[in-house]
């Protein structure tokens, strides 16, 4: 990036000079002439630790002390988004402030809530899992406090120079001295866009990145810049993106070893008398040793290898061997981890976050388990749920949505579930281990990944597993910073697109007026033909509802002069309403009568509007952290998948139907409106998002019974029009996710009076009434179950006698019986047995609608896995097991004697030899 860039008139006025870093070659802005160094580690090291550089602060003392500075400086605050990115497709979590303003508003397509604005974001990053602990300073969750200022060609807020001046009034405001400030110039680039960027350093910390991003991969006609092999062009915003790291300016100004030190006090004295290493709080050689840690980790990237090198430079400091040093310090660490991951669980937890296998309820189950494995290898009896629990009364309770009981509960069910990972797991491992030992190879981090995956076992575990069993395993120390980052980002999933084929024909064509959004009850309407092509029409208006939003499309008819056509499938492309139509043809300028298929429309609409009053009633009775996971609406049925940490009871499904219909009988109004998607996510929150996330900058807002979402599709005017809901059933489809199968309206009328068939079906067949039904049943099934225990006793009496007296033919000292036998399976295979059991060998049949045969061998010479195929083949069957006892059969009933003789002349020349 250009050097002038970064020549600013602040630099110049306040007498800053450019220099170039001796140890790293970087260009730096500093106000001492005589500075050689950057000031970023590792050319310069931690030199706050045990001498701050700012007033002691909180982290609420020092969030308030930022959020006030950038109000007082003509800024609006604003409230912190979820950790959760719901307004996001592309991400999962939250992992930066400016991550809240894309890519809507850092787009221009919308304006911000504020502007300028200044916020306090909890972020939450998972790329360097496996150092948080050891390095001292990195944090799976952190506050990024940044002021935000976006100038458009019309509206200049500030820029660069007044960016600067306000991050060293801030410097100053805590205590700082901005003479040891240093800006070292580093340009930033990410997500498309790019500009110049310098990081605010002192006393060797990086403790804020000032980011003016003005350029993008959109060409703009501008002249461009070449960034790393790609060209970036000026874009029309010029937006400030600053990012102050809360955590690393509350450690500088305490001087303490580590971050976690100065950020968690409270939590790191319980969870170290927990672990039992409380002793070690007062010990001064350990705060010496963690001291030099955390130096000496500032200069390095804890990672791989590294970490031993880091042990290795630390333990010749103070001069004691780096095997003593790892288990002195190990151990800390750990607390460090778990103390951290708690916070993190908080948050994600908090923000409603469910675990789960995919998307962000994966990152959280990562996040959970390697606390617990954590945990146990510091034996804290501690459960995590009261860990976790205190991490949030210390964030504060009202901070967020999801009630702490329910937290408990999931993180209860989490633990419970991983304990039964660590019994099932062992057997899992053992067998792959085997496997690559046997093929003299190392077991691969694709299949530690797998297992993790699949199974969720440990990678700890599968490395002390299978070199127990002999085999090697790689294992890289960044084993869990490479899965979050594999999960980190949604993949976008090839779909079939039925529009794009289109896309060039409609162009030129205008949009179509969308009647179904402005009469939704109407089922009449006329039109023109505007262009026909592939069985398409294209009319100047409609009440078609297209496909879309997990609605099928309106069906119905379109009558012209000359003919009458059946449509029987609608598509959008772009602004324009395709119309798939069959039993005729249509011309260009034709007039049209179009009728929609009314009660198909009232069908679709009930169950469209039934799906959000469903959707609120779960959410009533089961929690704040209900969010869809997907829909399919229908005319007979419809189904919602939630997410859920557990599966639904009867009880709560019967209490979710009653919420929902009571919501129905209250008869609420539906409304509709289209909203400026930044005041409807400040007015409504990002539960907006329940069916995706919309572009554009208005979305349309459908209100039904408290819920509120940016929906499309065709609703019912009121609740009431939707006449009743009937859930149909509840199914556990993957872990995390519940759905909900129901009928709405006449549809809930007709299923019900299908079940009230099976009902009387049921009690004419056996002659009870209705209300007696249960109890019959009951009863029939009670002495079915008796009846069936007293034939099991029967038939193994049989069996016995059966033993006591069937005789065969004594070959070479070997008993053989070969004969038809008239057992049920179960107990012809139990006969076979126990004369195999004597040593003998029983080839029996039994014939039935099929033939049943069974052979069993108490000789090694007769392999019965070998010999049953070839009796069941003359069958016109088979047969297989193993060599002492082997099933099969045919249907042939008439081969039955040569299959037996066949059977006992294979029996015969295997004993012989």
């Amino acid at each position: 990036m250009l050097e002038e860039e970064y020549k600013l008139d602040y630099f110049k006025t306040q007498g800053f000079v450019r220099k170039i870093c001796k140890a790293c070659g970087s260009a730096f802005w500093t106000r001492d002439p005589s500075r050689e160094i950057c000031g970023d580690a590792p050319c310069e090291p931690y030199n706050f630790i045990g001498d701050p550089i700012f007033r002691p602060h909180t982290l609420d003392t020092m969030r308030e002390a930022y959020l006030s500075f950038f109000e007082k400086q003509g800024h609006t605050r604003i409230e912190r988004y979820p950790v959760a990115a719901r307004w996001r497709d592309d991400i999962y979590l939250t992992i930066a402030s400016i991550a809240d303003f894309q890519p809507f508003v850092t787009s221009g397509v919308v304006p911000p809530p504020a502007n300028p604005l200044t916020i306090s974001q909890p972020c939450i990053r998972l790329n360097d899992l496996d150092s948080v602990g050891k390095s001292g300073r990195h944090l799976t969750t952190f506050e990024m406090m940044a002021h935000h200022a976006f100038n458009t060609p019309t509206e200049e807020i500030y820029w660069k120079d007044r960016t600067v001046e306000l991050c060293d009034q801030f410097i100053a405001s805590i205590g700082g001295d901005v003479n040891r400030v240093t800006y070292k110039e580093n340009p930033w680039i990410g997500g498309g866009n790019a500009g110049p960027s310098v990081e605010v350093l002192i006393g060797g910390l990086e403790v804020a990145t000032l980011v003016f991003m003005s350029l993008g991969r959109q060409n703009t006609g501008q002249p461009g810049y070449d960034l790393k092999g790609e060209m970036y062009y000026p874009m029309k915003l010029r937006i400030v993106d600053t990012g102050y790291g809360l955590e690393r300016l509350v450690w500088a100004s305490k001087g303490s070893p580590t971050i976690y030190d100065a950020v968690f006090p409270e939590m790191v004295s319980r969870v170290m008398s927990a672990a039992g290493l409380n002793h070690m709080l007062d010990n001064k050689d350990y705060t010496k040793i963690l001291a030099l840690n955390a130096k000496y980790a500032g200069l390095m990237d804890i990672s791989g290898t590294n970490l031993f090198n880091l042990r290795k430079k630390v333990a010749a400091a103070i001069d004691i061997s780096p095997d003593k040093l790892d288990k002195m310090i190990t151990p800390v660490e750990k607390v460090y981890a778990v103390v951290d991951h708690t916070r993190c669980l908080a948050y994600m937890l908090g923000d409603c976050i469910v675990p789960s296998n995919v998307r962000e309820g994966y990152l959280a189950r990562l996040v959970i388990r390697r606390t617990l494995r954590m945990m146990n290898e510091l034996k804290i009896q501690e459960p995590l749920a009261d860990l976790i629990e205190q991490q949030t009364r210390i964030i504060g309770m009202n901070k967020f949505e999801q009630d702490i009981s329910v937290v408990r509960e999931i993180v209860d069910r989490e633990t419970e579930k991983y304990a039964s990972t660590l019994e099932r797991g062992t057997r899992i491992v053992q067998k792959i281990a085997k496997t690559y030992k046997a093929k003299s190879q190392r077991v691969p981090l694709s299949e530690i990944i797998t297992l993790y995956d699949s199974h969720g076992i440990q990678p700890e575990m599968v490395k002390d597993i299978a070199t127990k069993e002999g085999a090697v395993v790689d294992l890289p120390d960044n084993f869990y910073s490479i899965v979050a980052d594999q999960h980190s980002e949604a993949k976008k999933e090839a779909e079939v697109d039925k529009t794009g084929k289109y896309t060039a024909r409609v162009q030129g064509l205008p949009p179509t007026k969308k009647l179904y959004y402005e009469q939704p009850s109407t089922i009449e309407f006329e039109a023109v033909v505007l262009d026909y092509f592939d069985n398409y029409a294209v009319l100047d208006q409609t009440l078609f509802y297209p496909e879309g939003g997990g609605q099928p499309a309106d069906t119905g008819t379109l009558v012209s002069m000359e003919s009458m056509v059946q449509v029987d499938g609608v598509i959008k492309v772009g602004e324009v309403v395709l119309h798939h139509i069959a039993g005729g043809m249509l011309g260009r300028g034709d007039r049209v009568k179009g009728m929609v298929d009314e009660e198909r429309r009232w069908s679709l609409m009930r169950h469209h509007t039934a799906t959000h009053v469903l959707l609120h009633a779960t959410k009533e009775v089961l929690g704040a952290h209900i969010h869809q996971a997907g829909a399919q609406k229908g005319s007979e049925s419809s189904r919602v998948d939630i997410r859920h940490f557990k599966h639904i009871t009867a009880d709560e499904l019967h209490r979710i139907e009653v919420a929902a219909n009571r919501m129905i009988m209250a008869n609420q109004s539906v409304e509709i409106s289209v909203e400026d998607r930044t005041k409807a996510e400040q007015k409504y929150g990002f539960s907006l998002y329940q069916g995706g996330v919309p572009p554009g900058r208005d979305i349309r807002i459908v209100k039904v019974a408290g819920d509120i979402e940016a929906c499309a599709g065709t609703h019912c005017r009121s609740t009431g029009e939707v006449g009743m809901i009937k859930i149909i059933r509840v199914e556990h489809i993957q872990d995390g996710i519940e759905r909900i199968e129901f009928a709405a309206g006449v549809a809930a009328i007709y299923y019900m009076q299908h079940l009230e068939q099976i009902v009387s079906a049921s009690a004419d067949i056996l002659s009870v009434q209705h209300e007696n039904l249960p109890a019959t049943v009951t009863r029939f099934f009670t002495e079915w179950k008796d009846q069936k225990k007293d034939i099991e006793r029967m038939s193994a009496k049989l069996v016995e006698l059966e033993l006591q007296t069937i005789t065969g033919e004594s070959l070479g000292g070997v008993e053989v019986i070969v004969r038809r036998v008239d057992l049920p399976q179960k107990e012809l295979s139990t006969l076979a047995a126990g004369i195999a059991e004597k040593g003998g060998i029983a080839l029996l049949a039994t014939a039935g609608e099929t033939v049943r045969v069974v052979l069993a061998s108490g000789d090694p010479r007769v392999n019965a896995g070998e010999i049953i195929g070839q009796v069941c083949s003359l069958l016109g069957g088979k047969g297989g097991g193993k060599p002492a006892l082997a099933q099969g059969g045919g249907p042939d009933a008439n081969q039955l004697d040569l299959a037996l003789n066949v059977g006992r002349e294979r029996i015969i020349d295997a004993l012989h030899g």
